[in-house]
């Protein structure tokens, strides 16, 4: 594919342009305080704004925060990420109070050379994520009005036929940011011809939501570790009772036919950690992984698996990794996730940490984000381009 980069129009002269940058500023907000719990995603798309105001464009930046149902909530506006955007970058951020609206235009207008403004939540407007093609378009032909260039920075968004992904590039000249080329350039690398031995590590919740990587990774990898609240269908799978844990009844066919073509590949822990209750300060103990007592819910891999996993990843040349390995929010229930963790970033390996939940974990951890080679800000994206799917986004990049 052929996709113009951020290099491409800094080369062009932007200084005075409206640059339109779709960012993915989705970060996690304190329900009581409403404060960011995590600034990951905000620090990610810096190196794309810093270079566009070194240049002197003037930069609007436009992306969308929870879910909304297409009319404003302030329990989902972006005026926190605003503030806490202008202290990363040094400089005040002008911040819209509608999306396309007066407010949106009034802010763009007043914008001075290198100067960056931020407009309200594009899920405030049903047109962003529309299913009706002229419904999307009118709101891509106001957001398009607002800039004279296009930057795609939202590699969290580029599997979404949303309107500022999809619609909006056909409208102006459009390129890749620096993250999003990053993003592509890692992936590309997995799904090609990784350095081998290559393993995966794969948790989360359900199976379901895992299958269609599962099924386009098995064949690729060495190895494919399995935890998280998935691993007890797989343990379902072969004949083990799993008390009261996360288990999809309907995948324990699929998951055994998985075990039967991976050719010993799957590797499942042998040891989980069980409670009484899924809470944080429920007893809990650990038990084997094919003697879970009734009434009892698994909450995280135990210790010998997680030796068993370090040792897997070891000696890896590539490791990606997607997914807790248990219930890492609650502290007596992080030790799966962070040992897993701590061994993939000691590892000499190329390493991926595949967005979502299993960035958050690095974090909410204490994790040195530097001790991986790359943290992607896409946790559904990176899973569908790595199952090979086309992804809007991306494809609206293409020239």
């Amino acid at each position: 594919m052929t996709i113009r980069t951020l290099d491409d129009l800094l080369a062009e002269e932007v200084t005075g342009r409206r640059v339109l940058v779709r960012a993915d500023l989705n970060v996690p907000l304190d329900k009581q305080t409403g404060q960011i719990t995590d600034d990951g995603r905000i620090r990610a798309v810096l190196p794309t704004l810093g270079a566009l105001v070194q240049a002197g464009a003037k930069v609007v930046v436009c992306s969308h925060l929870g879910r909304p149902k297409g009319s404003p909530d302030p329990a989902f506006s972006l005026r926190p990420v605003a503030g806490r955007l202008g202290e990363l970058l040094g400089a005040p951020v002008h911040f819209a109070e509608d999306t396309v609206g007066d407010s949106a235009r009034s802010t763009v207008a007043g914008l001075a050379d290198g100067q960056v403004a931020l407009l309200e939540n594009l899920r405030f407007n049903p047109g962003e994520t529309s299913k009706d093609e002229a419904e999307r378009g009118a709101f891509a032909d106001q957001l398009a009005a607002l800039a004279d260039a296009y930057v795609d920075d939202a590699f969290g968004a580029v599997h979404r036929r949303h309107a500022s992904v999809y619609d909006v590039p056909a409208r102006l000249p459009h390129v890749a940011g620096r993250l999003v080329l990053r993003e592509v350039e890692v992936l590309g690398a997995l799904a090609g011809e990784p350095d081998r031995p290559y393993v995966v590590v794969l948790g989360g919740s359900k199976v379901s939501d895992k299958l269609a990587v599962i099924e386009a990774l098995l064949p690729k990898v060495d190895r494919l570790l399995v935890g998280g609240g998935m691993c007890f269908t797989f343990l379902k799978a072969q004949g083990h009772e799993v008390g009261s844990s996360l288990l999809e009844e309907e995948m324990v066919e699929t998951c055994r036919s998985l075990l039967e073509r991976a050719d010993g590949k799957i590797m499942l822990p042998v040891d989980v950690v069980v409670a009484d209750a899924f809470a944080p300060d429920a007893p809990h103990d650990t038990v084997r992984a094919d003697g879970i007592p009734s009434k009892r819910v698994g909450l995280d891999i135990g210790p010998e698996t997680v030796a068993g996993f370090a040792t897997a990843v070891r000696d890896a040349r590539t490791i990606f990794w997607n997914g807790p390995m248990g219930v890492f929010e609650m502290a007596a229930f992080a030790h799966g996730t962070r040992g897993v963790a701590e061994a993939i970033a000691e590892s000499d390996a190329f390493t991926v940490v595949g967005g979502g939940d299993s960035a958050a974990a690095v974090r909410a951890l204490g994790l040195d984000e530097q001790a991986f080679s790359h943290i992607s800000t896409g946790g559904g994206a990176s899973l569908e381009y790595l199952e090979g799917k086309t992804l809007p986004g991306i494809a609206a990049l293409e020239s």
